[in-house]
């Protein structure tokens, strides 16, 4: 599939679907997990952390995912509300919670991650709240591989790929691999090898396109409960040759501070330089840099000026304590990269 983004009358330039959650991060920065002794509520999850740098940026976002029909899940639509986003198709699930998130924060690279995510509602979306969308309206839509842990998401999130290529609607596939979501880290790479020649762009790290043909358990493992950053092992010149190989147009490998590679076929890798700063939280940062990625191809940029962009919406997001809630505006990132050398 091609990465072509056309321009019509849309109801969203921009739809994300997946998972959502009300993010508790530690107020004492520095301070080891079990010395916390407060923590801040933000919301997050890659979905919505994506739509709402989005939005932030200035183009039409929306969000497709479960909330809770409870307290939690207000406080969740009241931030997307305020931010903007489309908030039309996201449904209250009954009998199910809104996902919560606690992080301890000790930079530089220490992050311990706690998922609550047990019949969590956006786990819940089915395909009617797919036949819901109205996606000959939307330019582009964004997955998360964390929608394909469990059904009825696993099937919805099929339905909907079914509907963005009846409608000629470019996609793209946030890796978003989360090993305690799965019931073996193995099944990852089975279900997201099944759906990648549906996705015109694909945007991951090494981990994640390496945990995607991950053959062997002890390939994975995770240091300090740093569930969204663990170790793994393999061939990940032979992991981008598969994704290419598998059909998508565009392949963006994140590379933390180094920036990130741009792969198309029958291309040579084109490095492109990220922006060094000092880090205070390094979770959200594949997000933001995913909104200006996305920002970037959907306003018809060269896919280089889009990967700056997305590098630098990733720079400022780490120098930031939170994600959804402390994601750029445009201005910031035009004065940030002004002060830098520009894109």
């Amino acid at each position: 599939m091609k990465t072509t983004i056309p321009r019509t009358d849309v109801a969203a330039d921009l739809l994300t679907i997946g998972r959502s959650s009300i993010d508790l991060y530690s107020s004492d920065i520095g301070q080891p997990f079990e010395k916390i002794t407060a923590f801040n509520a933000f919301v997050g999850g890659c979905p919505l952390n994506i739509a709402t740098g989005v939005s932030r940026l200035g183009l039409k976002s929306a969000l497709l995912t479960g909330l809770g029909n409870d307290k939690v899940g207000d406080f969740i639509h009241n931030f997307l509300e305020n931010e903007n986003v489309e908030t039309a198709w996201i449904p209250r699930i009954n009998d199910a919670r809104t996902s919560a998130v606690l992080l301890g924060i000790e930079p530089p690279d220490r992050f311990p991650l706690v998922y609550y995510r047990e019949n969590c509602a956006d786990i819940h979306l089915d395909l009617d709240h797919i036949e819901a969308i109205p996606f000959e309206k939307i330019r582009l839509v964004v997955f998360s591989g964390t929608a394909f842990s469990k059904d009825p998401s696993r099937t919805a999130m099929l339905l909907a790929l079914e509907k963005c290529r009846a409608h000629g609607i470019a996609t793209l596939l946030d890796v978003d691999f989360r090993a305690d979501q799965w019931r073996d880290p193995r099944a990852f790479g089975i279900v997201l090898r099944s759906v990648l020649p549906m996705f015109s762009i694909v945007v991951g790290t090494e981990e994640e396109l390496l945990a995607t043909y991950l053959t062997d358990r002890s390939q994975l493992e995770i240091k300090h409960q740093q569930i969204s950053a663990p170790e793994l092992r393999g061939d990940i010149e032979a992991a981008i040759a598969g994704v290419l190989k598998a059909g998508a147009d565009t392949l963006v490998v994140k590379r933390g501070k180094a920036g990130a590679s741009l792969f198309r076929p029958g291309e040579p890798e084109v490095e492109v330089p990220g922006f060094p700063v000092d880090v205070v939280n390094v979770l959200g940062a594949g997000d933001a840099f995913c909104a200006g990625f996305s920002y970037g191809v959907l306003k018809g940029w060269s896919l280089y000026k889009s990967v700056r962009m997305g590098n630098a919406c990733g720079a400022i997001i780490v120098t930031r304590e939170g994600c959804a809630n402390f994601m750029p505006t445009y201005a910031e990132v035009e004065q940030f990269v002004a002060d830098r050398g520009g894109l």
